[in-house]
C-alpha cells in the first residue's frame, strides 16, 4: 500500500463519517479517526500527540476519543480524554479493542472502524449521555497524516 488514501475507499470513509454521527447521536462525547502510514516510534504516545494536534483536548467535558490507526504498522490506540479516563473502570477500552482487532485480522478494517466507533458510543452514553445542549464540537471527517 503506497499511499494513505489507498487504504479506504471513498465510500469506506463516507460509511466510517455516518457511524461517528450516528456513535455521537446517544453522547455528549467526541470521536474522532485518525490514518497514518506509520508511526514512528510508540503508538500510544503518537496518539496522545494528535490528539492534542487536532485540540480534541479542548472539548467541554474532556470526552473526546481517538481512534489512532498506523496503516503499514498494523497498530491502533484508542485514546479517550481525561473527562473520561477519570470515571470509567481501566478495562473500559478493552472490549471496543477486541471487537476492532477481529474484524483487522481478516482484512475487515471499515467493518473494525465502524464497529468500534459504534461501540464506543454506546459505551460512552453510560457516563456521557446526550443532553439537549450538546453541540458537535469537533468534525466526524478522518483526518489522515
Amino acid at each position: 500500500m503506497s499511499k494513505i488514501e489507498d487504504f479506504l475507499t471513498t465510500k469506506e470513509e463516507q460509511d466510517i463519517v455516518e457511524a461517528i454521527r450516528l456513535a455521537e447521536l446517544n453522547t455528549s462525547g467526541e470521536i474522532r479517526v485518525h490514518l497514518e502510514k506509520t508511526c514512528k516510534g510508540n503508538a500510544a504516545n503518537r496518539a496522545l500527540e494528535l490528539f492534542h494536534i487536532l485540540k480534541m483536548d479542548n472539548t467541554k467535558l474532556q470526552n473526546a476519543v481517538l481512534i489512532y490507526v498506523a496503516v503499514e504498522d498494523k497498530t491502533f490506540v484508542i485514546y479517550g480524554d481525561r473527562g473520561i479516563n477519570e470515571v470509567v473502570e481501566n478495562d473500559f477500552w478493552d472490549c471496543t479493542k477486541d471487537l476492532m482487532q477481529l474484524h483487522f485480522k481478516k482484512g475487515e478494517f471499515k467493518d473494525g472502524l465502524v464497529q468500534g466507533i459504534l461501540r464506543s458510543g454506546d459505551r460512552l452514553k453510560e457516563y456521557f449521555p446526550f443532553m439537549d445542549d450538546d453541540t458537535n464540537e469537533l468534525t466526524n471527517e478522518i483526518s489522515k497524516g
